[in-house]
């Protein structure tokens, strides 16, 4: 017998994902996205049902590679700024109130988007990792992450601000990460992945024993858990992606177990 849907449901805000950046990590957020609504309806005694979660959309679209971006800032077609606005504006057309960047080097133009857009809440995922790290207290961290990353010095900063220390990976053992990441997960080749990745991981921890890792790339956790590293795992998708659902379900007050129960049965 099929449940009667309940007569009013609390109506989460429209939010959007900035995604192809790659196409594999973009499809993944979403999972974690409404991993994260699951909870957020859990936690404010909300019936989970279909009809309850946000309205949701993913702009899976091309965007020029974001390492090799930020290594050449001359103006052209290999900048990612304005095909990522481009897909934030058709974001907004549909009417997105927060839109979250699913990659961590492209967070490098947040500040543009932002400004682009002032009437969008633009989430940044550093901000959010450095925060959740701070309010749970961890001193020190390692960060596996793209050279862009490296380069830009977002998280370096972010986690600065917040008080968490930063070790980074030696030269070589970038190579490796970069590896994993281009000729590992976005060619397929995920075995290739998971041994660099792994392989970087051990490293860290043996040499400068960090027992937190920051997967700063969202190829990195398609490929690494917590087995093969040997460490604590950050993955920042999923952070951000819970900060997503926060802003979703934002203004919608937590239910009475007695509401909650009205709505189960009615």
């Amino acid at each position: 017998m099929t449940p009667s849907i309940p007569a009013i449901f609390p109506v989460p805000r429209m939010v959007g994902i900035l995604g192809g950046m790659g196409p594999a990590a973009g499809a993944d957020f979403v999972r974690l996205f409404v991993e994260a609504c699951t909870r957020r309806m859990a936690s404010l005694g909300i019936p989970v049902r279909d009809q309850a979660y946000p309205e949701h959309w993913l702009a899976q679209v091309p965007i020029p590679d974001r390492t090799a971006a930020l290594g050449d800032r001359t103006s052209g077609a290999h900048q990612p700024a304005e095909p990522m606005a481009q897909a934030t504006g058709r974001l907004v057309a549909l009417g997105v109130q927060a839109v979250a960047i699913a990659c961590n080097t492209a967070h490098a133009w947040h500040g543009e988007l932002q400004q682009r857009f002032p009437q969008l809440q633009v989430l940044h995922g550093m901000r959010e990792v450095a925060a959740g790290l701070a309010a749970a207290q961890v001193p020190r961290v390692a960060l596996l992450a793209t050279q862009g990353s490296y380069d830009s010095g977002l998280y370096q900063a972010e986690l600065q601000r917040h008080g968490v220390a930063c070790v980074l990976p030696q030269p070589g053992e970038r190579e490796q990460l970069m590896q994993g990441i281009y000729d590992g997960v976005k060619a397929g080749d995920y075995a290739l992945a998971r041994h660099r990745f792994a392989a970087v991981a051990q490293a860290l921890r043996e040499r400068d024993g960090v027992s937190t890792l920051i997967m700063g790339c969202t190829e990195i956790p398609l490929a690494l858990d917590e087995a093969a590293a040997g460490a604590r795992l950050v993955n920042p998708s999923q952070v951000l992606a819970e900060a997503l659902a926060r802003c979703a379900y934002a203004g919608i007050e937590p239910r009475t177990p007695a509401r909650a129960g009205a709505d189960a049965i009615a």
